[in-house]
């Protein structure tokens, strides 16, 4: 049995080709590579409270560097492939999300509560209207 989300990308790949799959495929995977590295310079500092402040700074910076090396590619490969400037943004907010969501529960220990499911469908729901055709 597949999960929806395999049964998604099979209904995208009957729709596009093959060159626009590969590329909508490698511009989410670089989005979620490169908010794997920002979420970690934003919000890694929060449990290291004894950190001086200009140290958390220059090390979220560092971090930071990383992502931009991904998050430039995506958008570019994104945008040369199709992506609108305002579904780039939209999908990056989605991604941001669902990384943020995984790194909340499990590095920051916060509970997920149903408000933030409600949430996160109405923005869910910001993205599918962003890619109507």
């Amino acid at each position: 049995m597949s999960t929806p989300c395999i049964k998604i990308l099979q209904i995208l790949q009957t729709k596009l080709s093959n060159h626009q799959f590969t590329a909508m495929l490698k511009t989410i995977l670089l989005l979620v590579l490169s908010n794997i590295f920002m979420t970690f310079a934003w919000y890694g500092h929060l449990k290291q409270t004894g950190v001086p402040l200009w140290k958390a700074i220059v090390v979220s910076w560092g971090i930071a560097f990383f992502e931009y090396c991904l998050m430039v590619p995506a958008n570019r490969a994104g945008y040369a492939n199709g992506f609108s400037g305002f579904q780039l943004k939209i999908a990056q907010e989605l991604v941001t999300l669902l990384v943020f969501t995984v790194f909340a529960i499990l590095y920051l220990k916060e509970p997920f509560h149903y408000k933030y499911l409600i949430s996160f469908l109405f923005i869910l729901g910001a993205v599918y209207f962003a890619f109507k055709k």
